[in-house]
């Protein structure tokens, strides 16, 4: 059996400078695997679920993909991400997708076999991690693949 030395590799990212931190670590692990094993990075933005717009809201408020500053909002998120993969050299694919964000992260990392997830840690103090259990915590303890941490 040939050891696969391609890593596919999931970094979760949301703009705040933990996820640019993880954005670059994440295509350093991919360019470390040299040229004749080309790692791939998928960058992932998981966008809070749609509400179901009540009989009060006449006029629902638009996904974010579809206001008129998406493009503009997009490019900011996924600068540095996109722009480290450019300079190392290493593919990059973008997802965007709506939903829960560990719920996604993981179903996405499952569904496409990811073989590394790469997440900032979710630093918003420890009584609010205590309640609401961090995206990084609850994407660490339910992962089939390695995660990689980045504080």
């Amino acid at each position: 059996m040939m050891l696969n030395l391609s890593k596919k590799i999931l970094v979760a990212i949301d703009g705040s400078p933990q996820s640019d931190k993880a954005a670059e670590e994440a295509v350093r692990l991919a360019a470390a695997s040299g040229t004749r094993f080309k790692s791939k990075v998928h960058a992932m933005l998981v966008l809070p679920s749609m509400r179901t717009p009540s009989f009060t809201d006449f006029f629902p408020s638009p996904p974010a993909t579809e206001r008129p500053d998406w493009e503009e909002t997009r490019k900011r998120i996924f600068y540095v991400v996109e722009k480290a993969a450019r300079e190392a050299d290493v593919p990059l694919v973008s997802e965007v997708v709506y939903g829960e964000a560990a719920e996604e992260i993981l179903s996405f990392a499952e569904e496409h076999e990811m073989d590394v997830i790469v997440i900032g840690s979710s630093g918003s103090g420890r009584v609010r991690r205590a309640l609401l259990g961090s995206v990084s915590a609850k994407v660490a303890s339910q992962a089939r693949c390695s995660v990689y941490i980045v504080r």
